[in-house]
């Protein structure tokens, strides 16, 4: 429920969190495999890659996923499509992290929604086959179809938005929805981002040349690209007051957001590097950060040519080569747009268990900046601050700062 916005700004917590991804099911099992550096990418095998540059993906686990992540037999469930498995798993999750949660709103970020079942749909109409299963299909494509699944789990009625700005969908989820918490808009939100391997996106990807037929590198002077991966995360926002006079655990909390958009090229950042730095500077700006406060950076961190040498550029310039910095996409792929809220999950196990995930397959830096990269394996570090970046085609940037809880 909408309430009169505050005279001042509210701190806005985070209470609960639930993950899905290539990496594990669940927060026990990813935090384990980010510290063991588990590399999550397999050969993919849901669709005919013969023909593709890149023949491998950060793929769920989906038997392991309808088995035993908690959901229950549901009459209907054959139409549930691998989105909705990672919502409703990821909601679940949230849950039993905190069960009093009452979700006022959903904002929720994905770039491909059911694309699969889309795929399937197309095919059968074109041949004119399947015409019970087409009537499904294209009901349970829609991109708010795995939100609505996942609300029918919780169970709630909660209103919701779907942002679909490319990869900056998920980090642009969690950044508006603190805002509208912060604001007093409302008390408690909950965010985050969905998407699941599709053959279009992925052939798509492959077309472009973006996908690599070897491991992802980020960062390395020899990265050749990046593999998808797919996977669901949620974070519950709440007005840090709210959930500490109702006894809520305080995971983190979401203090600084920053975006902005370079305009540059349709698939290709700016080369200065403009873009993702502004965003950055405007996320600690927004959470009264200096660049030397923070301890970790969750890069976005793809492995392209064009991406890491324009954020490189950025992170260098503002932090130096003080910052340790990670690109979890290295274990998992690029989830498009789940990465941002997977990787700010990814950012809050770091804060709560105090390490920074790796960069595995890194082999050299690249000569043109340089970067304290977590190389390989995980370090044990204090770790208060994090940012974590999300930038994608057209130039949409977002960063958004996570904190320890302080009294």
């Amino acid at each position: 429920m909408i309430s009169s916005p505050a005279s001042q700004p509210r701190r806005v917590a985070v209470t609960a969190i639930g993950v899905v991804s290539p990496l594990g099911l669940g927060c026990e099992e990813t935090s384990k495999a980010l510290r063991a550096g588990h590399d999550g990418v397999a050969p993919v095998t849901a669709f005919d890659v013969s023909k593709t540059r890149c023949k491998t993906a950060g793929l769920v686990d989906l038997a392991k996923l309808k088995a035993g992540a908690g959901l229950k037999r549901h009459r209907r469930e054959h139409l549930h499509h691998p989105a909705s498995l990672m919502m409703m798993a990821a909601a679940n999750e949230v849950r039993r992290g905190d069960g009093a949660f009452d979700p006022e709103l959903l904002v929720i970020g994905t770039t491909s929604g059911g694309m699969s079942f889309g795929e399937a749909f197309y095919r059968a109409q074109v041949q004119k086959k399947h015409p019970h299963e087409r009537a499904a299909w294209l009901a349970n494509y829609l991109p708010q179809k795995p939100v609505l699944d996942a609300e029918d789990a919780w169970p709630c009625a909660a209103p919701s938005q779907i942002i679909a700005n490319a990869c900056a969908s998920g980090t642009n989820a969690v950044g508006h929805a603190f805002r509208l918490v912060r604001a007093g808009h409302y008390q408690r939100v909950l965010c985050g981002g969905y998407d699941a391997i599709s053959e279009m996106v992925f052939v798509g990807f492959d077309s472009l040349q973006a996908s690599t037929a070897e491991k992802i590198r980020p960062f390395d002077k020899s990265r050749t690209g990046l593999v998808l991966g797919e996977g669901a995360a949620l974070l519950a926002l709440e007005e840090l007051e709210s959930a500490r006079r109702r006894g809520a655990p305080i995971l983190a909390e979401v203090t600084g957001y920053g975006i902005s958009t370079d305009n540059h090229h349709l698939t290709q950042p700016h080369p200065s590097g403009v873009g993702p730095r502004q965003a950055m500077e405007r996320a600690l700006a927004d959470a009264h950060r200096a660049a030397d406060e923070i301890d970790y950076i969750n890069a976005h961190g793809t492995a392209t040519i064009f991406n890491d040498a324009t954020e490189g550029t950025a992170i260098a310039e503002l932090f130096g080569n003080r910052v340790p910095v990670s690109s979890t996409k290295s274990m998992m792929g690029h989830s498009l747009g789940a990465a941002g809220a997977i990787e700010a999950v990814f950012s809050v196990l770091a804060i709560q268990r105090q390490f920074l995930p790796p960069n595995i397959h890194f082999q050299e830096i690249d000569p043109a900046w340089r970067l304290n990269i977590v190389a390989n394996e995980a370090r044990d570090a204090q770790v208060r601050r994090v940012i974590s970046n999300s930038f994608g085609f057209g130039g949409t940037n977002a960063s958004i700062v996570l904190e320890e809880a302080a009294a």
